[in-house]
């Protein structure tokens, strides 16, 4: 017979570790721990104190620190919005999300509910081509038929024959990547913030045109407000899909102008999408780059609760966060971490395409005239340098908001929410991330509560919502 230590070391190291943790005298509250962060995959670890006291008479209302606690640490949630680095924190991120675009549309969130009688869209914004790639064919359509096509100047077949569907690897690859465009592709992704900046000025220009007062003056008549989100397509180039609204001069609550119609906002954004045109640096490299938003292009009216024409209020903040969620591996956005040498573009999990745009990042971020646009350390991004969801100010509510509001629900706001009250903080990092015990625990807790979640919504009736099919 073996002896217990004997026994142990028959087990896995997840099995062994597991035991360890299970036997330790303050399992009981690391399981709180770890269920409170709603079995976060990847959990940041503090140490430290806060101590709250009243100003005036300076008696300590209520302290806390870290050091009753297993392993002196506290762990809280990684908060990261991708599926596939932490399925609990990406859930949570996408309810936010979803919260804060559906208030911007009907209200709710400290917004008015009358703001859904404010003219709104949903716009999609294209890349441009940067050279033919392989898509996604459906029935007896062809990728990319071309009678007496022959080939390019590389020796490569100019068109393709064949039928994709949507899991071929082929799906978004260049027919020839010695043809493509990939310095005009990083180039373009570099400058999409400043693309869209310039979108926004040119539809509140079109706008106070249309409407015959001066361009300094829109501000006093209307404010334009807007959520968007950016969409890596297969072919790894940025779309972007904004709800855009018009308000008042105050924003949200207040009502706008009788010539802010969705039908004047309409024309505005159509007049700004094919107006707007950006100048990269000169390189003595490449030369000069221009840069515009692709032909394709969509604008749509929103409806709520299932009134009228156009796109379901619904339908679209549900949209959007379903894909700031996504991974990088879902996305053809490149990798979710950063690339520290050109070594690692060579072993990233990418595809050869993927690959070559990271390399293209990489050569051009050596060059002193796009040293601003640090397109060395936005490579793992393929350039991009934006967030996948940003807003404007007067748009809704913020994350920051709808979480206070969510630990003020669940019971975890403290005495340092009272007026009249100093608190003195100071907190470490101190690691994040599970031994491999903890992360089966972590992992069984997480599938517990998002098996509850589920017969929760099952136990719901259901409501009807609307399919999205823009860009």
């Amino acid at each position: 017979m073996l002896d217990r230590a004997a026994r142990l070391r028959q087990l896995t190291e997840v099995d062994q570790d597991a035991i360890r943790l299970a036997a330790h005298p303050q399992f009981a509250r690391w399981l709180e721990q770890i269920t409170a962060t709603g079995g976060c995959a990847h959990p940041i670890h503090l140490t430290g104190a806060t101590t709250v006291r009243d100003t005036y008479s300076g008696e300590i209302l209520h302290h806390y620190d870290t050091t009753g606690e297993p392993g002196e640490r506290l762990l809280v949630r990684c908060r990261n919005r991708r599926g596939t680095v932490c399925p609990p924190c990406s859930r949570l991120h996408a309810g936010d999300t979803f919260h804060l675009v559906r208030a911007g549309l009907i209200g709710g969130k400290k917004v008015p509910d009358d703001v859904r009688a404010h003219p709104r869209l949903f716009v999609t914004l294209t890349a441009p081509g940067f050279g033919p790639v392989h898509h996604v064919t459906t029935g007896t359509e062809r990728c990319r038929p071309r009678r007496n096509a022959g080939r390019c100047d590389h020796g490569r077949p100019a068109g393709c024959a064949a039928r994709h569907a949507d899991t071929d690897p082929l799906v978004g690859q260049p027919l020839c990547p010695d043809c493509y465009e990939y310095t005009h592709h990083v180039l373009w992704h570099a400058h999409t913030g400043e693309l869209w900046a310039r979108f926004a000025r040119s539809v509140r220009r079109a706008l106070a045109s249309n409407a015959g007062i001066a361009q300094t003056r829109f501000p006093e008549h209307a404010r334009l407000s807007f959520a968007k989100v950016a969409e890596y397509q297969r072919r790894a180039a940025i779309h972007v899909h904004a709800v855009v609204r018009l308000d008042g001069p105050a924003g949200p609550n207040t009502h706008p102008p009788s010539w802010a119609t969705t039908a004047a906002l309409t024309a505005a954004v159509h007049t700004a999408a094919r107006g707007v045109v950006l100048h990269s640096p000169y390189s003595a490299a490449i030369g000069e780059r221009i840069f515009r938003w692709g032909a394709q292009f969509d604008a749509r009216p929103l409806r709520a609760f299932g009134d009228g024409d156009g796109l379901a209020d619904d339908a679209v903040a549900a949209y959007v966060a379903k894909y700031v969620t996504k991974g990088a591996a879902d996305t053809a956005a490149g990798t979710d971490y950063r690339l520290t040498s050109a070594d690692d573009i060579d072993t990233a999990p990418v595809s050869p395409h993927l690959r070559s745009l990271m390399r293209a990042c990489w050569r051009l971020g050596g060059l002193p005239e796009f040293e601003h646009l640090r397109l060395r350390a936005w490579a793992h991004s393929l350039g991009y340098r934006g967030h996948i969801l940003t807003k404007s100010r007067a748009y809704s509510t913020t994350y920051a908001a709808l979480r206070a509001e969510r630990a003020e629900h669940q019971g975890h706001d403290q005495p340092h929410d009272l007026l009249g009250t100093t608190t003195d903080a100071h907190w470490r990092y101190i690691g994040s991330g599970h031994t491999p015990g903890a992360a089966l625990i972590a992992a069984g807790i997480a599938q517990d509560q998002a098996a509850n979640r589920e017969a929760a919504r099952e136990a719901m009736p259901k409501s009807a919502g609307g399919a999205i099919g823009a860009g």
